[in-house]
């Protein structure tokens, strides 16, 4: 018995292309009844070596009367077509918003310009109506400049602040000095993005830079080709770190494995604090880690916190923890910073996830014993006391607002102003604050790297922004053309006017900016 060979069928189902305009439609739809028409054309040729079209009916040669197959074929084949059939695919040339999935529209990167979803709020200032580049804050930074209301009445430290901190404060601004050229730079002194730095106390010469991977990098500036990695501190990322006030060759640090240490800088040997995974791992819903960290010199005590609201304290002389942790956040928060005031150390500034920061005072220091609470609208990164007399505050939030309180002796159920700039990001990169310039006597000078890149002459460019914090405006924005990673962590030198800069890449890039010019405006 002789079978027949039948044609392999292959089932490729016809592509559909859409296109936006009418005209390009019924183009498409012409061209795709041609092609039918001459696929009925193909099935009516007869000859060797012509492949059946899916779906046909196989021919016969010993047939030659009718169709070739009889009733029961024809229905068998008629049957096994209809459910063998595939949908076609649809191929669309539509524009197609990556953010909000809807078509006649993009967002994103257009060569060194970005692009917003004008379904979405702004990018930069977060209300609706506009988008990032025509936002009116991308031209002037001010935002509800009004100046904060006072109480009627005084209070005791109302007289203090007025008879011993005011007269420490210049009333005529001097000039800003903007470190605006690149010094020198090191590339790849770390393998992971860096997280802090630190200019050294008294070696004027000497930074500190901590990365994700728990390293801590120490580069003599003056002699680039100078540097030290300690490898050893941590197993992860170290959040903070804090110089020693007694002893300037130890360094306090913490860290996401839940460690704090004190290491010696000659040698680079951590000496183990405390550990609040001593028992190793047991889920993430158990593991501790320690974010902020500062010191209060008065009453040697070293302050941290954690990611679940509750703050530690050791003993600066034994090193030793005292008390039991308080709960100064949310419960189940993370406090990302700390801070003591300059003058009068008792005075605790915390900061977290909660969208709050709060004043405590350390010597009642106690679950929601808080002497203020200053409300955000979102995370909140860093919150710090002025400098010099300790009298203002600087807080920096993910809802793109910069948020300054000008008395810590005044009404602080509102900021004196609201800065909106470009901080918010989404990941793998280091949370952006703004910091204070320490050298600045009128206390109104800030820096803060900027999220949202500027076209500049065609490159993407992502500036590190001085800010006039007293009236909102932006004094300079500093950048190197041949520098296009984002620089969100940026420490200006206590006593010189240089500022260090780290990459939130994979590598860091540690940048030394020093002074050009000197004015108001560079």
């Amino acid at each position: 018995m002789v079978v027949s060979r039948r044609p392999r069928q292959q089932n490729f189902p016809k592509f559909l292309v859409e296109r936006e305009s009418d005209s390009e439609e019924s183009s498409s739809g012409e061209e795709e009844e041609e092609e039918l028409e001459r696929d009925e054309d193909n099935d009516d040729d007869d000859g060797v070596g012509v492949t059946t079209p899916p779906f046909s009916r196989p021919r016969s040669s010993s047939r030659s009367s009718g169709s070739g197959l009889t009733a029961f074929e024809e229905s068998r084949w008629a049957s096994r077509r209809s459910k063998t059939a595939l949908p076609p695919i649809t191929i669309s040339l539509k524009k197609v918003c990556k953010v909000c999935k809807g078509t006649g529209h993009e967002a994103g990167f257009r060569g060194a310009t970005y692009i917003d979803c004008p379904k979405k709020p702004c990018f930069l200032c977060k209300q609706p109506g506009h988008t990032t580049i025509t936002c009116p804050h991308r031209v002037a930074p001010e935002h509800a400049l009004v100046p904060t209301p006072r109480r009627n009445s005084k209070r005791p430290l109302d007289y203090v602040f007025e008879r011993q901190l005011r007269c420490n404060v210049r009333t005529i601004k001097p000039r800003f000095v903007i470190p605006n050229q690149v010094d020198c730079a090191i590339i790849r002194l770390h393998s992971r993005r860096v997280t802090c730095l630190e200019f050294h106390p008294t070696n004027n010469k000497i930074l500190l830079s901590a990365d994700k991977k728990g390293q801590l990098g120490i580069w003599d500036y003056n002699r680039v080709s100078e540097k030290t990695i300690y490898d050893s501190i941590h197993s992860c990322i170290l959040n903070s770190m804090k110089f020693n006030p007694v002893n300037d060759g130890t360094l306090y640090t913490t860290s996401a494995d839940g460690t704090i240490s004190c290491t010696d800088l000659e040698i680079g040997i951590p000496n183990l604090l405390m550990d609040l995974n001593s028992s190793g791992w047991n889920g993430p819903a158990n593991w501790r880690m320690l974010h902020g960290l500062d010191i209060n010199s008065d009453k040697q005590l070293v302050l941290v916190t954690d990611n679940i609201g509750y703050i530690y304290m050791l003993d600066l002389r034994s090193n030793k923890t005292t008390g039991e942790p308080i709960l100064i956040h949310k419960k189940g928060t993370k406090v990302v910073g700390l801070h003591c005031n300059p003058l009068q150390p008792d005075l605790l500034l915390s900061c977290g996830n909660d969208h709050f920061a709060r004043i405590w005072d350390v010597r009642r220091l106690e679950a929601g014993s808080c002497i203020e609470s200053l409300v955000h609208g979102r995370v909140v990164n860093s919150a710090y006391f002025s400098p010099l007399t300790g009298n203002k505050i600087l807080t920096t939030s993910q809802d793109n607002r910069i948020r300054v309180w000008d008395s810590i002796f005044g009404n602080l159920e509102r900021p004196s102003r609201e800065i909106v700039h470009s901080h918010d990001f989404n990941r793998h990169l280091t949370c952006f604050r703004a910091e204070w310039d320490p050298k600045d006597p009128s206390e109104s000078l800030a820096v803060i790297g900027r999220y949202i890149s500027e076209n500049y002459n065609g490159v993407a460019l992502h500036p590190i922004d001085f800010i006039d914090i007293s009236t909102g405006q932006l004094v300079a924005e500093v950048m190197e053309p041949s520098i296009t990673t984002i620089s969100s962590v940026n420490k200006l030198h206590p006593r010189e006017d240089i500022m260090a800069s780290g990459s939130s890449r994979f590598f860091l890039f540690p940048l030394f900016w020093t002074c050009i010019c000197k004015c108001n405006h560079c």
